[in-house]
């Protein structure tokens, strides 16, 4: 496989969007023969219409329904750990995390939501792919309350937090400085949105909109400068439009929503992004903020489904980033990091929180993905191992 690029993207109906992504390649002359799409999606959805558009498209890539999934897990001699990709839920993008890994190839992973859409005007993969690789000066932000907004730069205007934001480190006092930045030390690039804001159900209601949509919005003007959090600092990662370098995997599982006695949900890439960012303050690296900008056309919905799907988990939300603040601090690779985060989180007491046993779900199914992780590694020994002797 020549492609060095997986982009990753969950779907069940709008995964024609993916066209315009295509075009702002071809527009920009972003060399699309590094992409291989894979689209994550539901046997009741088209997959057909799906692999003839990525077809008609001449672009490479692949269509994994669930019944196409737990094939590839059986294939891959990883049946047993099929549980870690939750079903019919957007954390189902850590199958595509499950898939980079088995392709050995791939450098780079891109996650994309389908109901986005890049803007014209910007390269949109090229700035990525430039942000992943970018050293030199850049503005580092902090505060406080060791939280950073990242919707801070017009915050005083729009007032909005995004989504998974603690209430508790609302009010913070940011302070901004410059920080240089190494060769290989950004790890992941998160482009921002406008049009829609990525907000959690309270804050839409707060601003008085019961279809999900959020009444106030946001526009190229709210963005200023690229950044990153400084050391010590978390910050909000979401999956809509996000792209990543190949070793982040071990510490970047997208974690189990929706699927769960709890019915925990809408944490799945805020919590991953926890994790993250605590794992590259231990390893010495970052994470980049800002462009790309993609265009968030949320589709409506109920304000209340989401709002049912976030309350069991809010709670723990408040908390998991000071659970896992001081975790790891010895360790020396990604996934050693994430051993320690989940040990804790699976061996700890969290009786005192509002379903606080999801907590040790969490850490044990973390504990799970590293094992299935190491598992893909020895199936990909031995099938290596084969075709050598054949």
């Amino acid at each position: 496989m020549s492609q060095d690029i997986c982009v990753v993207v969950p779907t069940i109906r709008e995964y024609e969007c993916m066209r315009s992504y295509f075009e702002n390649a071809r527009e920009h002359g972003f060399d699309l023969s590094r992409l291989h799409v894979v689209l994550v999606t539901e046997d009741f959805c088209e997959t057909e219409e799906m692999e003839t558009m990525l077809e008609e498209e001449d672009v490479s890539g692949e269509v994994f329904d669930g019944t196409r999934r737990e094939e590839w897990y059986a294939d891959h001699g990883i049946g047993e750990y099929g549980h870690v990709v939750p079903a019919a839920s957007h954390a189902e993008t850590s199958f595509g995390l499950l898939y980079m890994w088995a392709h050995d190839g791939f450098e780079y992973g891109f996650f994309i939501d389908d109901d986005t859409l890049p803007h014209e005007d910007v390269d949109f993969f090229g700035t990525h792919m430039d942000n992943l690789a970018f050293e030199g000066e850049i503005e580092a932000v902090s505060s406080d309350e060791n939280w950073v907004n990242v919707l801070y730069q017009n915050a005083d205007v729009h007032g909005l937090y995004p989504r998974g934001y603690p209430y508790s480190a609302m009010g913070e006092t940011i302070e901004t400085g410059t920080t240089a930045i190494e060769s290989g030390e950004i790890v992941a690039s998160q482009g921002l949105w406008t049009n829609v804001p990525d907000l959690d159900a309270v804050r839409i209601l707060m601003d008085g909109d019961l279809q999900g949509q959020a009444q106030t919005r946001t526009t190229v003007e709210d963005f200023g400068d690229d950044f990153v959090a400084a050391r010590g600092n978390y910050l909000t990662v979401c999956s809509m439009n996000l792209a990543f370098r190949r070793e982040v995997i071990p510490a970047f599982y997208q974690l189990p929503m929706d699927d769960n006695e709890w019915d925990v949900g809408r944490f799945d890439d805020i919590w991953s992004g926890v994790f993250l960012k605590r794992a590259c303050d231990v390893l010495g690296k970052r994470i980049y903020n800002g462009a790309p900008l993609c265009e968030h056309n949320k589709a409506p919905r109920s304000t209340f489904d989401d709002l049912n799907n976030e309350v069991p988990g809010l709670e723990l939300n408040e908390h998991l980033w000071r659970v896992v603040d001081d975790v790891g601090a010895d360790a020396d690779s990604y996934a050693a990091v994430f051993e320690a985060m989940g040990a804790e989180l699976a061996h700890g007491d969290w009786s005192d929180y509002t379903n606080g046993a999801f907590f040790t779900h969490v850490g044990e199914y973390m504990l799970d993905w590293l094992d299935c992780l190491h598992a893909l590694d020895r199936s990909s020994s031995r099938t290596a191992e084969s075709t050598v002797i054949s």
